[in-house]
């Protein structure tokens, strides 16, 4: 007969707490590692799909997230832990649990109950969000001391987490793109969610950091109205309308907006 340890779910060595979310591309798990004496150590753990999981692509980016993502120390950038292999042979990151939700979740909740969220309560978010990525972009290798280069290419309200406590955090370096790491990018190909591109980005040229500005600024847009300054029918729509479309003023939706922010 099984024991109660033989029949807790893992992911490596640590035990599963219960499933978080499902992404495009991995799956993200509240687990714990437990040791003598009562230890208990909470962590998020992310770890490829299976139908991924042999994908040479997807591993690589996978690794990349987590080789470059352990090196960082930044309190707006979510820290990880470990990058290892399941049973299965899958790949997982154990990584730092944030309690509280995604900028998404956060404007979601914000519409179901009928608030707006304060401009000054977005700028103070914003803020935060800027110091973690301006800490990546001017990030060097710590042995060589040459700067990295990198681009996070993926700055969007479902990779900026908010705690409980007010911290907010970058998460989701998977399609980071720097000098010295190896990227999956072919010519014309689009990486990134499509709403918070940059023109750049969206007609597949070279970028650098100031694409992720760019989609900084769309977040704070969409955080302090409500809408996405850029919108389309679908994806080739809204890719038409970052090239295209001035966005609307914020004052359209905030008359009352401080100046300062408006022109934030």
């Amino acid at each position: 007969m099984a024991s109660a340890e033989d029949t807790v779910q893992r992911i490596g060595r640590y035990e599963i707490v219960r499933k978080i979310a499902t992404g495009g591309m991995a799956e993200l798990y509240l687990g714990r590692f437990t040791g003598p004496g009562g230890f208990e150590k909470r962590c998020a753990l992310k770890r490829i799909l299976p139908q991924f999981a042999a994908d040479q692509t997807f591993q690589r980016m996978f690794q990349n997230e987590a080789r470059v993502t352990a090196m960082f120390d930044h309190p707006n950038v979510v820290q990880v832990f470990e990058l290892g292999q399941d049973d299965k042979g899958q790949f997982y990151i154990a990584m730092e649990l944030v309690n509280g939700m995604n900028l998404r979740q956060l404007m979601q909740l914000a519409r179901d109950t009928g608030q707006a969220i304060p401009p000054e309560l977005a700028a103070f978010m914003m803020v935060q969000a800027l110091d973690g990525l301006a800490y990546a972009h001017a990030f060097r290798d710590p042995d060589s001391g040459e700067p990295l280069h990198l681009v996070h290419r993926d700055i969007s309200p479902q990779n900026i987490l908010v705690s409980y406590e007010g911290a907010v955090k970058l998460v989701d370096f998977g399609i980071v793109k720097g000098s010295s790491i190896s990227g999956e990018t072919q010519a014309g190909m689009l990486k990134g969610k499509v709403a918070y591109m940059s023109p750049e980005q969206a007609s597949g040229e070279p970028i650098d950091g100031r694409s992720d500005l760019f989609s900084i600024g769309v977040c704070f847009y969409e955080l302090v109205t409500g809408h996405r300054p850029f919108q389309g029918a679908n994806d080739i729509m809204t890719l038409k309308s970052i090239l295209d479309d001035p966005p609307t003023p914020v004052t359209h939706y905030v008359p009352d907006l401080a100046n300062g922010i408006e022109h934030a």
